[in-house]
């Protein structure tokens, strides 16, 4: 599987909402082999960063992309799911019985639900509140998406087994057709070798590593 190194920085000094200490991006690996199996043209630059603390892992996206679709006829899941997002899924094994799913679009609205095999989701479900902050950032070339989410959650999901979270990291990038309707382009980290595009599958997944020192 391919794996993604997560250093570590000094706990409890860096907070996601607070500008004064805000994480240090640069102390982090830069990922940024991500391709669109599906699709001809090869997408936009995109830069994934993780970091923990021992406390919180902390997630950024940043997509270079100055064309960004949102659609904002409400806050409802439809409305999410039509829209230019970043996505992390994780998963206890590759039996994805159950599964954990994360989707931020631009703005940044979540959209998170518990899955099942054969694409059963169950959107009651809901990350707790207190163990996820997320912020955003959108520019003229670029928009960010940034994410905190506590060690203890995930621990308590069975997400962390020897210092190691089984980890899908995804993109959708939504173009206009012909028709004029917008299609989304599928965007992952880990080529699944699906003949479709499909990020719900076993194969879609990667490690992240969490360094101890």
């Amino acid at each position: 599987m391919k794996s993604y190194n997560v250093k570590l920085i000094e706990k409890g000094v860096y907070n996601l909402t607070n500008t004064k200490n805000s994480i240090p991006w640069n102390k982090a690996e830069v990922l940024t082999d991500f391709i669109s199996p599906w699709d001809k043209e090869i997408p936009k630059k995109i830069e994934f960063k993780a970091l923990w603390d021992t406390k919180n892992i902390f997630f950024c996206f940043t997509v270079f992309d100055n064309d960004i679709h949102i659609n904002t006829k409400d806050d409802s899941v439809d409305s999410i799911a039509n829209s230019d997002r970043v996505e992390l899924f994780f998963r206890s094994d590759a039996s994805l019985n159950p599964y954990y799913c994360l989707e931020i679009d631009p703005t940044p609205r979540v959209m998170d639900f518990m899955a099942y095999p054969n694409r059963e989701f169950n959107f009651d479900w809901n990350w707790p509140q207190e163990a996820i902050k997320v912020k955003s950032e959108i520019l003229d070339s670029k928009f960010s998406v940034e994410i905190a989410i506590s060690i203890e959650s995930l621990q308590k999901f069975n997400l962390i087994k020897n210092n190691q979270i089984e980890t899908g990291i995804f993109r959708a990038k939504y173009t206009k057709n012909e028709q004029s309707d917008f299609e989304p382009i599928w965007i992952t980290w880990v080529n699944p070798n699906t003949k479709e595009p499909d990020f719900h599958t076993p194969t879609s997944f990667g490690v992240l590593n969490l360094l101890k020192e």
